[in-house]
């Protein structure tokens, strides 16, 4: 058995063995994983179809997208690696995708004009990373700044959050090698997708936790700013699935890319030099929302048996200033 499906099987007996207690809950977990998994494949959807392309100028009179020709250029070059949910899948039209709202953003806080071009190919795990980049330097000039979102398909294809989160920051690394700022939007919870049944879904979320924290160390060893948008999007998605999702009930709707983008938003200016003399806002380490929900905590709970939570820092929020804390000089 792979390394990284012996800790998949590790996680979920340990959560079994919370509430079993028996010898032979290892076994009981591996047959249970099996059937988890079979009921996850249902639920997790294996679409082949395209987010809308919104690629083109965008400026500050409010037109856009114009097409790229040798006449026509722009302010700012921005790009957008990743897999769907960085392409924009499940949404309905291309002013709905994460790059297009994001670059909306960016131009009416920064009075520039906006080139934006994505790169992000659905389905991508962090292995097609070092594909996207390829493409980029054989296609032309370095953007002036990238935005990568990746790693849900990365837990879905058990992949090993170590190797997995290098990959991401060997692509940063190039990136930033060539002149561009990188922002990373960390791995995203998959415990929000209520449709996966549990105990996979804390397991999967788990799973997530680490790779985002991995990453988070390897886009900052590589020059990148990192973005944790599990520990500061989950809450909103678990209170509002029914606008948060799209019909898949997988992928973000038009309202969960329009607050994806938002969170991405400060680090995003403040790369270009547009943030202003006010501070970023401090993205917990650990999110409380999360920590609360994991499922062996909760089974110690209900057992009577004393919790002890991760630490998380004292003055650290949950997002709610990363659109408004702006303070432009």
């Amino acid at each position: 058995m792979p390394a990284s499906r012996r800790r998949v099987v590790r996680d979920v007996t340990a959560s079994i063995a919370a509430t079993a207690g028996s010898a032979g809950a290892g076994w009981a977990a591996w047959n249970f994983l099996n059937g988890q998994a079979r009921a996850a494949r249902a639920v997790i959807p294996h679409r082949t179809d395209n987010a809308p392309n919104g690629d083109g100028i965008y400026r500050p009179d409010g037109t856009g997208p114009i097409r790229v020709t040798p006449r026509v250029s722009a302010d700012i070059h921005m790009m957008v690696f990743g897999d769907s949910t960085a392409a924009g899948l499940g949404a309905e039209s291309a002013d709905e995708t994460p790059g297009v709202a994001l670059t909306r953003m960016v131009v009416r806080e920064t009075g520039r004009s906006v080139r934006l071009s994505t790169k992000a190919i659905v389905g991508a795990t962090s292995r097609g990373l070092s594909g996207q980049v390829d493409a980029m330097l054989i296609a032309g000039k370095p953007p002036d700044v990238a935005v990568i979102l990746i790693g849900a398909n990365d837990i879905t294809a058990v992949n090993a959050p170590s190797p997995a989160a290098k990959r991401v920051g060997s692509a940063v690394r190039r990136l930033v090698e060539v002149g561009a700022k990188v922002i990373v939007g960390t791995c995203p919870d998959l415990g929000v997708v209520t449709a996966i049944p549990q105990p996979l879904r804390s397991v999967l979320r788990q799973w997530g936790f680490r790779l985002a924290a991995a990453q988070t160390h390897e886009v900052r060893a590589a020059g990148g700013r990192p973005v944790p948008l599990a520990d500061l999007l989950s809450p909103v998605f678990l209170a509002s699935p029914d606008r948060m999702f799209s019909s898949d009930n997988y992928h973000p709707s038009a309202a969960g890319y329009q607050l994806a983008a938002e969170t991405l938003l400060p680090e995003v200016l403040a790369s270009l030099g547009e943030w202003g003399t006010g501070p970023l806002p401090d993205p917990p380490e650990v999110s409380e929302f999360a920590e609360n929900n994991r499922l062996v905590v909760r089974v110690r709970r209900r057992l009577g048996i004393p919790v002890r939570l991760r630490r998380r820092r004292a003055d650290a929020t949950v997002g709610s200033d990363r659109s408004t804390g702006r303070s432009m000089a």
